[in-house]
């Protein structure tokens, strides 16, 4: 009883991490370029994800139509900086251990609700989310931190001629989902080290 709070409190960070983690992911601008040359990227603005790259084009997709065109990286593309590529599984990873973290917390307070008091289920449901929880917060934190860390020092991507992209911007700066990924990562965190409090508590207690 006197760890309910922080047991829903771990739930619901998590919940609300893993949430966010998961858009921040499919978000597409993670680098917001600037560049001079507006002849293909018409608006001047490019946005750089970790899946693809996107722009506003007048002339490319359809002259005189103000459409978006897109164009996903693809593991062949040798000149893409292998930090985005990192991105992307460490992300998935980040994605699929907050969900197991999530499943164990579920059986966790499923167990108290019930009034289960075997100590070792408990116990090792939330040792087990905790862990998980704190893994998949790392995941997201180490692609956000670099990628947070190549904007700041303006760093350029030889991108391929298919990409209609220059080398270089002529500044850049974060995207919205490098702040929701860093909300995530300090939630899934918090929700691991909560986790980890209500697994010694009950310990503890039982």
């Amino acid at each position: 009883v006197g760890t309910s709070h922080l047991q829903l409190a771990s739930f619901a960070l998590g919940m609300i991490g893993w949430i966010l983690c998961t858009i921040s992911m499919g978000l597409v601008d993670w680098r917001v370029w600037h560049v001079d040359n507006t002849t293909i990227i018409s608006s001047g603005v490019a946005w750089v994800g970790i899946w693809k790259v996107c722009f506003i084009s007048y002339i490319h997709v359809s002259p005189g139509y103000k459409e978006q065109f897109c164009h996903k990286f693809s593991g062949y593309d040798s000149s893409i900086p292998g930090e985005i590529y990192a991105a992307q599984g460490l992300l998935v990873i980040a994605m699929v251990t907050g969900l197991l973290g999530l499943t164990a917390t579920v059986f966790a307070l499923r167990n108290i609700s019930m009034r289960i008091r075997r100590k070792i289920p408990i116990t090792r449901f939330f040792l087990v989310g905790g862990f998980f929880y704190i893994f998949s917060g790392l995941c997201v934190l180490i692609p956000v931190s670099y990628n947070f860390y190549s904007v700041t020092h303006n760093q350029s991507i030889a991108f391929p001629p298919s990409y209609y992209m220059p080398s270089s911007p002529v500044a850049q700066e974060a995207g919205a989902a490098i702040p929701i990924g860093i909300i995530a990562a300090i939630l899934l965190l918090l929700s691991g080290t909560f986790s980890l409090s209500c697994r010694f508590s009950v310990t503890t207690n039982t």
